[in-house]
């Protein structure tokens, strides 16, 4: 089992991938994916709500993945990029909207980004694999703010 963290930079594409419990990835990415059974963190940049100036990119989410990244029958689109491939999700819990772990808080204590002050460069795709001793701590950070799927789905609707 692997954890990913999984970078959505928008609402529009974050409310899809809540509402119907689907990753989406754009065409011709397949290096890095997540498989059936690995764990997402979902992660939502400091522009997902359009006021980078006000909100910070945090880890919102919980889910794991419940299907193979396979072609979609039909693509998704969201602004000018189609999304051609994506999996099926679990989601076990949300933080509520403008709630979560914000992640440059984090970024020192983290193996993933052996360059903290550059950290940002590695955050521009749309998965991101977590070595384990980083997955733990960001799951016990995030796991006190989590709560049903369906008690906070509506703060995400567009």
């Amino acid at each position: 089992m692997t954890t990913h963290l999984i970078i959505i930079s928008d609402r529009e594409p974050l409310a899809w991938v809540l509402e119907n419990q689907q990753m989406a990835f754009p065409a011709g990415r397949t290096a890095g994916l997540p498989e059936k059974g690995d764990v997402i963190l979902l992660y939502t940049t400091r522009g997902c709500y359009r006021n980078p100036t006000r909100d910070r990119g945090r880890i919102m989410g919980l889910a794991t993945v419940t299907s193979e990244v396979a072609a979609l029958t039909e693509p998704v689109s969201f602004g000018d990029r189609d999304f051609t491939s994506g999996c099926t999700l679990q989601v076990h819990g949300l933080a509520p909207r403008h709630e979560g772990v914000i992640l440059a808080d984090l970024v020192p204590r983290l193996q993933v980004f052996p360059k903290p002050e550059s950290w940002s460069a590695r955050m521009r795709r749309a998965s991101l694999r977590l070595p384990e001793p980083d997955a733990d701590l960001l799951r016990r950070e995030l796991q006190p703010m989590l709560r049903p799927r369906r008690s906070v789905l509506g703060q995400y609707a567009l």
